[in-house]
């Protein structure tokens, strides 16, 4: 069988649904359009903010006594990026090029 894929936290499935919804085909592709920029244009704050709350929620863990490796056992994140985390360390994903592609768009 093939591997099984985590079952999303419910609120989290709702954001993810609310996001789909804007770019349902049962809408007309302007209208899509129009929602699809504005959530684009609003995405870099919004990350910014749920990438605050998460440090600030393992920050409080720290604070309540917690090890970085008890924190990381309890949330799934590796103890390393625990601690990137906790300390205000980001990382930006990877960008897969298409072979020869220069980086241009």
């Amino acid at each position: 069988m093939g591997e099984e894929v985590p079952q999303l936290d419910q609120e989290v499935k709702r954001v993810l649904d609310a996001i789909d919804t804007l770019g349902a085909a049962d809408q007309p592709a302007a209208d899509r359009v129009k929602r699809l920029t504005e959530l684009l244009d609003q995405w870099p704050d919004a990350h910014s903010r749920v990438r605050a709350m998460r440090q600030a929620a393992l920050q409080e863990m720290q604070e309540d006594g917690k090890s970085l490796r008890k924190i990381s056992a309890e949330t799934g994140i590796s103890f390393g990026r625990v601690r990137e985390i906790i300390q205000g360390v980001t990382k930006r994903p990877k960008v897969k090029r298409a072979e020869g592609d220069a980086g241009t768009q």
